[in-house]
């Protein structure tokens, strides 16, 4: 038997981004995040993924936290590893398409505040909606990982997922990540895919799976046997479900093999133990949804990813609506069909999501339609792989106006009309960004801000003036 050459397998962590979004709906804070950084770093993950997808928004909407902030106390913890952020191409971390002069102050803020490795995806693989990120990143001296969103359906081929890998090749980007939202890619379906890869990319090839569907291990187990370069995990406390497969499990899987990590189960012993009471109080509060710790083979029929999956069962639960979630589910894959059977990842997955719960809940398909769903149709967000269902585009866009150029080419340079509009609460340069991004969430959020500088600059004076001992 001829014997394997070495070559340990490279892991990005989760724990500080997609673990605790796809879990707890992303409610983990900065405070709870920085005593384990330390211990984190000392592991030697590939990266830590700590930033971009849903946590810039939730830590403004929900935990008054400024997210730039995060990204500096945690680089300053965090000497030895890369970070990491999710980019949602031309979206950035919103939900529309913005201006290319936004897109590049953006990237260049993120690498100057500490991330050096951005996944850029985009919902539809449209690649038009992925250059002005990629030539950013690559001028600021980051590393762009173009991130393709796997899904199934008759369009996605293997010469599909080949053709698309060599155009990101050429585009320049230093990576590729198959992101599988929703945990649908098989075992030997890995073994097919990163074999595929491998033969035509030279660049390195990344696995991001959820565990929803039961067979992620399976699969990252499979890939790496097929030349996979890194796999994303999540430390126990917040693995499975629809988080990712378990740090320490992998590593122990390819322990004593030639993909061996290296990795000290003790140390990640520690740093499990560490997030074990969060993710308790989490359950205990109500955060933490026993709904998505399951496995739910269904997903494969589904194709929902993680987050959405969290995401909807409190979307129900408010609209009182809970008994229609399994009516939902089975409603989606007719919803993405229409939709030119687009992958579901954000904001795709919240369009395709929201459209669902309102044909259900309504009692009638497309009777009541979002702005972006609108959009979507209209051809606002890119291109499909495969065309809209005619009659419901029709329906929904009715004589509006059909695009067909890439969506940026309609957005004029955005900065100046948005640093004129927030100049008033611009205490460093990327307020602006937190602007562009939530307008209205980030105006409350510096309103807020400004009210505690004036409420600690009060306190101070009252010490000065000898109100209270020291």
């Amino acid at each position: 038997m001829t014997e394997i050459a070495k070559k340990p397998i490279k892991i990005t962590e989760t724990i500080l981004r997609d673990a605790h979004q796809s879990l707890i709906a992303t409610r983990m804070s900065t405070e709870q995040m920085l005593p384990i950084v330390e211990k984190l770093d000392e592991v030697g993950y590939h990266s830590l993924e700590c930033w971009g997808g849903a946590t810039f928004d939730a830590s403004l909407r929900f935990l008054k936290e400024d997210p730039w902030d995060r990204l500096r106390k945690i680089r300053a913890r965090a000497k030895k590893t890369k970070l990491q952020m999710l980019f949602r191409g031309q979206n950035i971390l919103g939900y529309r398409p913005y201006g290319d002069d936004v897109v590049e102050y953006f990237v260049q803020k993120s690498i100057a505040n500490g991330i050096d490795i951005i996944r850029i995806f985009d919902c539809l693989n449209d690649l038009r909606n992925l250059q002005t990120a990629v030539k950013a990143a690559n001028k600021e001296g980051g590393h762009a990982q173009i991130a393709l969103c796997y899904t199934l359906g008759d369009a996605y081929t293997l010469d599909y997922w080949t053709g698309i890998a060599k155009e990101i090749e050429e585009m320049g980007a230093d990576s590729i990540c198959i992101k599988d939202m929703a945990g649908l890619l098989l075992p030997y379906k890995a073994t097919e895919l990163v074999t595929a890869l491998k033969e035509t990319v030279k660049i390195p090839i990344q696995l991001h799976n959820h565990y929803t569907s039961g067979v992620a291990s399976m699969t990252y187990l499979k890939a790496v046997e097929a030349g996979v370069d890194v796999i994303d995990c999540a430390i126990s406390p917040f693995a499975l479900g629809t988080s990712q497969p378990a740090t320490e499990v992998m590593v122990e899987t390819f322990k004593g093999t030639p993909y061996d990590t290296g990795f000290d189960q003790k140390l990640l012993a520690e740093i499990a133990d560490y997030f074990r009471p969060i993710r308790d109080e989490a359950l205990k509060s109500g955060l933490l949804n026993p709904l998505n710790m399951g496995v739910n083979i269904k997903t494969l029929l589904y194709q929902v990813p993680g987050g959405m999956l969290s995401n909807l069962t409190s979307q129900l639960r408010e609209m009182n609506a809970e008994d229609k979630y399994y009516e939902v589910l089975e409603e989606m894959p007719k919803v993405r069909k229409d939709f030119g059977e687009c992958p579901l990842v954000t904001p795709s997955s919240q369009i395709v999501g929201n459209t669902a719960v309102m044909n259900v809940v309504a009692g009638e398909r497309y009777k009541m339609v979002s702005k972006e769903a609108k959009d979507l149709l209209s051809g606002k967000y890119g291109k499909t792989v495969k065309p809209f269902n005619p009659e419901v585009q029709k329906k929904v866009v009715g004589d509006g106006e059909i695009i067909t150029c890439r969506p940026a080419d309609l957005v004029d340079n955005e900065l100046p009309q948005l640093e004129s509009e927030m100049a008033q609460y611009k205490e460093q340069d990327e307020d602006v960004l937190t602007y562009a991004l939530f307008p209205q969430v980030a105006t409350d959020f510096f309103k807020y801000r400004e009210a505690q500088e004036t409420k600690m600059d009060a306190a101070v004076a009252d010490q000065k003036n000898g109100a209270y001992p020291v």
